[in-house]
């Protein structure tokens, strides 16, 4: 526990690394994944991405924010483990509503202050964010100021992601039809990021995977000019294996990395963009 009794909390939605998550603490609130057999399972927790993947070959499910009575049970359990106050780092708003029903459970609390940061980004490009909450709180940063302060490094936020099929972010709403019968017809794979909204938009549309690959890495080297300092995240689906190829070439384009992340993609993100995903995110320091 930090020196400021002050805990970290996010959602399945940000896809902060496993590694990091355990070794300083941060408190993960599960999305939920619904079946059409009425099922629902927690992601993360009752339902593994390998696990979504499989049933997926049947039915795309549909997702939703955690319940409240789960919210609320994680900053009771906060409180009960000797924290006095929290940060929650959520997944964008302008892709779900936990935000804002964390905002409500907050304002009910009497007891136990809770800071709620909307990350303005999804998959590991909020997951930063949430490492650097963790970092302000270990440093001694108050209460007062973090939040304030996580709203700046989220600006400083870009997250670019491609997907072997646009079916899966179709059927979820998450593009227009029109964009779908485009790439569907043309083998047009656009590279997809969040808007100041936090709202997904096409950076930029290439022809093919490679091309959508080769377009990720040149919008991350255009962002890395406009910092003195950045540090990178992958993520990869496990039917994406590409780590240590987007590594070497990540590095080799963009001089001024300070660090580089790995991470896993959640099964509720998988939910809306299948099994076939890579992604970078690039974050001014």
């Amino acid at each position: 526990m930090n020196s400021q009794r002050i805990a970290v909390i996010t959602d399945t939605g940000t896809d902060t690394p496993t590694a990091f998550a355990r070794e300083h603490d941060v408190r993960i609130v599960p999305l939920r994944i619904n079946f059409s057999d009425g099922s629902t399972f927690e992601s993360g927790v009752t339902i593994t991405p390998e696990q979504l993947v499989e049933r997926m070959a049947t039915e795309v499910p549909s997702t939703s924010l955690p319940s409240p009575a789960t919210i609320r049970r994680e900053f009771d359990r906060a409180h009960d483990d000797g924290y006095a106050a929290a940060v929650f780092v959520s997944i964008s708003s302008g892709l779900s509503a936990t935000c804002d029903t964390v905002r409500m459970l907050a304002d009910q609390l009497d007891d136990f202050p809770v800071v709620v940061v909307d990350s303005k980004s999804i998959g590991v490009g909020a997951g930063l964010v949430v490492m650097e909450a963790v970092r302000m709180v270990e440093e001694g940063i108050t209460l007062q100021y973090i939040g304030a302060m996580l709203e700046l490094v989220a600006r400083k936020n870009s997250v670019f992601f491609s997907v072997k099929s646009l079916e899966y972010l179709r059927k979820g709403g998450r593009i227009s039809a029109a964009v779908y019968r485009l790439g569907s017809a043309l083998n047009i794979k656009p590279v997809i990021t969040c808007n100041e909204e936090g709202a997904y938009v096409v950076a930029r549309k290439a022809r093919g995977w490679e091309r959508s690959i080769d377009t990720q890495i040149s919008l991350v080297e255009e962002q890395a000019r406009r910092y003195d300092k950045v540090r990178v995240a992958i993520c990869c689906s496990s039917a994406c294996d590409m780590f240590d190829e987007l590594e070497e070439r990540v590095l080799a384009q963009v001089d001024n990395a300070v660090e580089v992340i790995r991470s896993g993609i959640s099964a509720d993100l998988l939910v809306h963009t299948g099994p076939e995903i890579v992604g970078i995110c690039i974050q001014g320091v």
